[in-house]
């Protein structure tokens, strides 16, 4: 099935005068998640990682993918003939160093110019030029050989209400306008689904697990648009955008749209979330800048941030429901697959208020199933959980409060001693870099350190970052703020949601991850400036059988101790005594 898909793209190549053609996992808003139409990467590879572009020559083909995905591509590549890249370890070369070092001079490389962005555009270009390669921006011929492809998304957009935003579409056009403004714009064009839903607090289910709507949106003081298949709009959510002086428009005249702009407007574009297409419609008419809306949009407020702290208590008391099912059946000698451990957490998430969806598909890794980091449970992959080993379940929801993610490993007998030091390592860090006090102007990477620390002192590590922003009843991956090994310029503020979820992985034996969702709050201000501090907001228990305390300090053991303190008493409101007494159990001081 696969060679037949990549002999036909071959074929469309050859017509074309493609040697090689690039084939990102995005759509044309640079999504990480994306709708089922755009999941051709999927479709021609069969690898279902949610990160990793694809490479087809005459003769290869080739799949770049990050640590986070090496066991399980090559698990799902196996007998396809695509060879595995790994991308990041030093004797991989990049995409581009393979086009370079593999074609012939004059060769031309093919992409679908909608699927890369300005920047990306911009950096392949001038890569394959200095080896006199060509570059095709218009090569999409994918609905030639996807005969059968999904058509664009159709559920119907809905109002997310001011009780839950805090903050009217009105009031952040007139914010976005007056930024875009300040860069020598009159009008910005937002491709980014994700900002285009918290702009115009609108949300629909066009992205599994991402409350978003397929469309773009242009302001303007003299007019907005938002592009949209018009069959998604209801006559409540029209009625609404005119009160917001928006106007609605089709999808597929956006690019019509930006092409007959008068040459005296010019648009801001952000040059990582806009593709190298609506660059090339825009013409002298574009003014590539910063967008105003990732910094707005990660800056919670306060109602947000009251939300969220909701959202936490009612997820919370989920999973302890949740978690005595597990063990339950466990103790009653039920099979428990780890599938049915993510079906467990999806019905008693489901019964709290405000439920939506989940914010990602769980990840349920039992022993070897852990280290595969973002590994995600098939009926054919489906283990069994036996009692003894680590469970790592990774899972959130979105609620209408806000957006949860949580990580727990939990044994699922008595710990080997193996087990609790590799826990007990991952947890110093986790406990180390959601303590830090850091001062105003301080980046995710430089705070990265703290959190692997200990795993390094023991030859140690984990390759996936440490921590990314979080949305408000939005996509569970948000930036602008990481912390991560590279360093990204986005300093940390009041009001970020950020995970903190180091982790350790031993292939073949288990996987360690503890994570938890901090916000960033003032801390104090001194003659040498204002200093910050994370707030824990997740509320669980972590699994007190796996702490070594022998290798804790004094405070490291005072933090669990307080945090589980704190932890039993916001959750005990929302339980049963039967759930309250298993809570307490599992909150007692180490």
């Amino acid at each position: 099935m696969i060679a037949q898909r990549l002999n036909a793209l071959r074929r469309e190549m050859k017509t074309a005068g493609v040697s090689a053609v690039v084939i990102p996992q995005t759509d044309p808003h640079q999504s990480e998640y994306l709708a089922s139409h755009w999941q051709v990467r999927r479709w021609l590879s069969g690898f279902t990682g949610s990160a990793g572009s694809l490479v087809v020559t005459d003769n290869d083909a080739l799949l770049w993918t990050d640590s986070r995905y090496f066991l399980q591509a090559a698990q799902q590549l196996e007998g396809t003939g695509i060879k595995l890249m790994k991308d990041g370890l030093p004797e991989t070369p990049s995409i581009s160093h393979f086009l370079t070092h593999t074609l012939v001079k004059g060769s031309t490389v093919g992409v679908d110019g909608a699927l890369f962005s300005v920047s990306e555009t911009a950096a392949l270009r001038s890569t394959l030029e200095k080896y006199g390669l060509n570059l095709n921006t218009s090569f999409d011929v994918i609905d030639n050989i996807w005969t059968d492809r999904p058509d664009l998304p159709d559920a119907p957009v809905f109002v997310h209400d001011i009780k839950f935003a805090g903050e009217s579409a009105t009031d952040k056009i007139r914010k976005i306008l007056a930024d875009t403004a300040e860069q020598g714009a009159n009008a910005i064009f937002i491709s980014a689904l994700d900002e285009i839903a918290w702009t115009l607090n609108i949300r629909s289910r066009d992205v599994n697990c991402n409350p978003v709507a397929t469309a773009f949106l242009y302001l303007s003081p003299a007019g907005s648009t938002l592009f949209i298949k018009k069959e998604k709009i209801t006559p409540e959510t029209a009625a609404y955008l005119n009160e917001a002086a928006v106007k609605v428009a089709d999808y597929a005249t956006a690019g019509e749209f930006l092409a007959s702009l008068p040459q005296t407007t010019k648009v801001l574009i952000e040059a990582i979330r806009t593709s190298g297409r609506t660059l090339d419609l825009l013409g002298s008419r574009a003014v590539v800048g910063a967008s105003p809306v990732p910094l707005l949009k990660a800056t919670k407020n306060e109602t947000q941030i009251a939300g969220i702290r909701r959202s936490m208590e009612i997820d919370g008391a989920a999973l302890v429901g949740a978690f005595m099912e597990i063990e339950r059946m466990m103790r009653d000698g039920e099979t428990l697959t780890e599938l049915a451990v993510s079906d467990i957490l999806t019905r008693f998430r489901s019964q709290q208020p405000n439920y939506f969806d989940e914010s990602f598909e769980t990840i349920a890794g039992y022993g070897p199933h852990g280290a595969i980091v973002h590994y995600s449970a098939t009926p054919e992959s489906s283990s069994t959980v036996e009692p003894h080993g680590l469970l790592l379940i990774d899972s959130g929801a979105q609620y209408l409060t806000g957006t949860t993610d949580i990580t727990r490993t939990i044994a699922m007998g008595t710990p080997t001693q193996q087990e609790k030091h590799d826990f007990t390592l991952v947890m110093k860090g986790h406990i180390a870099l959601g303590t830090a006090i850091f001062p105003e102007g301080t980046r995710g990477g430089q705070l990265d350190a703290l959190a692997r620390q200990f795993l390094w002192r023991e030859g140690l590590s984990y390759l996936h970052g440490t921590g990314h922003g979080v949305g408000h009843f939005l996509n569970v991956h948000e930036g602008p703020q990481s912390i991560r090994l590279n360093d990204v310029p986005a300093t940390l503020v009041p009001g970020m949601l950020t995970s903190n979820e180091p982790g350790l992985y031993r292939a073949g034996v288990h996987g360690i991850r503890c994570e938890n969702l901090v916000l960033t709050v003032p801390a104090f201000t001194t003659e040498f400036g204002r200093f910050f501090r994370f707030e824990t907001m997740t509320l669980f228990p972590f699994d007190r059988s796996l702490f070594d305390t022998d290798i804790m300090t004094a405070e490291e053991i005072n933090w669990v101790n307080g945090y589980h303190a704190e932890v039993y008493r916001r959750l005990l409101p929302l339980l049963t005594p039967e759930q309250g007494e298993w809570l307490r159990e599992k909150t007692l001081p180490l």
